[in-house]
């Protein structure tokens, strides 16, 4: 979803609904287990950047987070995308907010997902 905010509503202006996608170049549509209240291992799909550190990056907004949000949205329909950080080898990290995983989308310069984490 892609729109507006302001103090207390968002304002969609797009909205992309896909079902997931699950060929070996897009980690999108694994599913991995739910149980309430319960602890999980933590999970990795596809390929993390080796100089990800969580916490660290800048923001970006405009075109750029749109293209990098459209490209997680489509691997990982059904979440929010609160963010869009820049990491410093030129991938992005999208931060999805969902009901189970992933929390973290990685998108690369083509903007092409290339892996997720918790």
């Amino acid at each position: 979803m892609l729109g507006t905010t302001d103090s207390t509503t968002i304002t969609a202006t797009e909205v992309i609904a896909q079902p997931p996608s699950t060929s070996a170049s897009n980690p999108g549509g694994e599913v991995v287990p739910f149980s309430r209240g319960g602890q999980r291992p933590t999970t990795q799909a596809g390929q993390i950047p080796s100089d990800y550190s969580q916490g660290q990056g800048t923001i970006v907004s405009g075109t750029t987070a749109d293209k990098a949000t459209e490209a997680a949205l489509a691997a990982y329909p059904g979440g929010v995308v609160d963010r869009v950080v820049a990491i410093g080898n030129g991938d992005y990290e999208v931060h999805y907010i969902g009901v189970n995983w992933p929390h973290h989308i990685f998108v690369n310069q083509d903007f092409q997902v290339i892996g997720a984490n918790d």
